[in-house]
């Protein structure tokens, strides 16, 4: 183990790897709970869902760990879980089945990148500004879903949306998400998953105790005890539709899948990178090309079990302010998740309103890149404003990548700053143009 982790290399053993990987475990185990809440929402099954994501965080991670050897928890990510069940499955009104399909095709097109070393072409393409703003954008996507699932902000035929009134909902929710705001605030290690668990319990009252008569849910109970463990649902293993998933119309979203998950996983690889001082001699993120080749087998993987696009998790950063150095950490986390597996009759109780603090935080989490912006260089910030506000107002993450790159490229140009207007560039744009036509 020591010659194969290189852990006194590293400056690191066994027992700071082991404890360093259980705290990244605890810190992302929310997605246990959270993405099989969104995913089930497209009509898949949720105890399905709880072994897909677990399948796939164990197996992803593992690898992380085994084959990068970085430090990195790799499980479905926020955002491309929103993307898949309300803009392709709700949205767009495509079968679940080929969902799945075109996650697994944007798996193969990022492996394929990966290994003919493309991708890292089109990253550098793509305008700091833009990935900032579109990373945020997802992050007031991933909100405004929080704030539905609490009935916090509902329908409304004149306005489009408003405030859904202070009732026994919206203040289980607002109680939920300050005790959750506040373990953040302390740093508790899996802040994320107790905020879930408190919301849950607060939730147990309503539609016994009192429930609000301007909803539906006031008539029966919303948190139901089905049972401590089952046996894992295996149901979803190779449900998705390889045939109608290979066409013209779903370009679109395997075009966004794959955008998505590579600018996740650079930032995410960049900023681990930083947090943990991860880097090789030339001041890159430490084996940079064989994580993006993990979170590539990741993406095709989740294809096949069941659940959207795989991702590194930024929250790896709490195990390497650990002491969590190598892939061991990565593996000690990976295992963490199987147990699970077994639990999804006590984690299907969790109702949507009890993760919505949880996704509003996480939106929290994604607007830092903002920072970044120059907000007063009009030329970037109209479209990094562009990319962020169109991906919640047209509940579409296509729509704020494209119209974020067309907005920069057309600007730089009116502006004389060719030389900022790569051919790479040109021939994303070209793609953002052609989506836009399809």
């Amino acid at each position: 183990m020591e010659r194969y982790f290189k852990l006194r290399a590293n400056g690191t053993d066994v027992k700071t790897e082991v404890l360093a990987g259980i705290t990244s475990f605890l810190a992302s185990m929310y997605i246990i709970v959270v993405n099989p809440a969104i995913i089930a929402a497209a009509g898949l099954p949720f105890p399905a869902v709880v072994t897909a994501t677990i399948l796939v965080s164990a197996f992803a991670s593992i690898m992380m760990g085994l084959y990068a050897g970085n430090p990195i928890v790799v499980a479905p990510g926020m955002g491309i879980n929103a993307f898949f069940t309300y803009t392709v499955v709700l949205g767009m009104g495509v079968e679940w089945p080929v969902a799945l399909g075109a996650v697994f095709w944007s798996g193969i097109v990022f492996l394929l990148l990966s290994l003919f070393n493309v991708r890292s072409a089109i990253a550098r393409a793509i305008p700091v500004q833009v990935r900032a703003a579109v990373a945020a954008g997802i992050g007031l996507f991933i909100t405004f879903i929080g704030l539905q699932n609490a009935k916090f902000v509902i329908a409304d035929p004149v306005t489009l949306v408003r405030f859904g009134g202070l009732n026994v909902f919206t203040a289980t929710f607002l109680c939920g998400l300050l005790l959750t705001t506040w373990l953040v605030q302390r740093r508790v290690t899996g802040a994320l998953i107790l905020g879930v668990l408190f919301t849950t319990l607060l939730c147990i009252p309503i539609g016994r105790l009192w429930g609000d008569p301007s909803s539906t849910l006031a008539t029966h109970t919303i948190v139901n005890w089905s049972g401590l463990v089952a046996a894992p649902d295996f149901s979803l293993l190779f449900a998705l539709d390889l045939v109608n998933s290979f066409s013209l119309a779903l370009v679109p979203v395997i075009f966004v899948m794959l955008f998505a998950d590579l600018f996740d996983s650079l930032s995410t690889f960049i900023g681990v990178a930083e947090a943990g001082d991860l880097k090789d001699e030339a001041g890159e993120p430490r084996n940079i090309n064989e994580s993006l080749l993990t979170d590539a087998v990741a993406t095709v993987f989740s294809g096949l079990v069941g659940t959207s696009a795989a991702s590194s998790f930024i929250e790896s950063a709490a195990g390497i302010k650990e002491g969590g150095r190598t892939g061991l950490t990565a593996v000690v986390a990976g295992l963490c998740f199987l147990p699970f597996m077994f639990f999804s009759p006590l984690l299907s109780m969790i109702p949507a309103i009890a993760t919505a603090p949880a996704l509003v935080l996480v939106g929290v989490f994604m607007l830092t890149p903002l920072a970044t912006i120059e907000w007063e260089r009009y030329d970037e910030a109209v479209p990094a404003f562009l990319a962020l506000i169109l991906i919640p107002l047209t509940y579409s993450i296509t729509q704020g990548i494209v119209w974020g790159l067309i907005s920069w490229t057309a600007l730089k140009l009116l502006s004389g700053q060719r030389e900022a207007v790569t051919l790479p560039l040109l021939g994303v744009n070209i793609f953002a143009i052609f989506i836009l036509l399809i």
